[in-house]
């Protein structure tokens, strides 16, 4: 699948906004200390991926009621769902310089990952949350991503890269008081 920028110009995908505030304190803080760690700019990306995919757990796996969507308070509450982590992983890896984009996937609702540009390409990555039957990782050499849409039941991979969060997902972010209103709010198309 070719994936496709919806703004041409490359430093949109390293854009602060309201929802990827990395210059927030909480996000400098997790970024400076994941930079500490590594040695180029791949391995920082790895575990920054890694750290919001294994220690801030998917609400609905943890069974967490609170509904975050910005960046900073996905890292200071310690939660969220695929969409609130993406937004998560976005500003750390913004706040790197590594360009980020918003991508989606449709299910029977829609689901939320991202894609970083490496070596002149993009790269989807999903920061979901393993478990049981889920086994996402990070790679620039073909997709291990949490799920597979399967095209004859009408699931299928949105081929657009968003600089900012798909409008249709902030707001139902956005307007639900927890996670079981969100559940019946979620986007089920773009």
């Amino acid at each position: 699948m070719e994936l496709i920028q919806n703004n041409p110009d490359l430093s949109a995908y390293l854009a602060a906004d309201e929802v990827i505030d990395h210059h927030h304190p909480a996000v400098r803080e997790v970024a400076a200390r994941l930079a500490g760690q590594v040695a180029d700019s791949y391995t920082y990306a790895q575990a920054a991926f890694e750290f919001v995919r294994d220690t801030i757990p998917h609400s609905q796996d943890s069974g967490d009621l609170r509904v975050t969507w910005r960046a900073s308070d996905v890292l200071e509450q310690g939660t969220g769902i695929c969409f609130a982590k993406a937004h998560a992983l976005a500003a750390l890896l913004r706040a790197e310089d590594i360009p980020t984009a918003f991508c989606y996937q449709k299910f029977d609702v829609v689901h939320g990952l991202v894609a970083v540009r490496f070596n002149g390409a993009w790269h989807r990555q999903d920061p979901r949350g393993n478990k049981p039957g889920v086994d996402a990782r990070f790679s620039l050499d073909g997709e291990r991503l949490a799920f597979t849409p399967d095209p004859e039941s009408g699931e299928l991979d949105y081929p657009t890269l968003y600089a900012e969060p798909h409008p249709t997902v902030l707001d139902a972010l956005r307007a639900a008081p927890d996670r079981p209103h969100l559940w019946k709010s979620l986007p089920t198309a773009l």
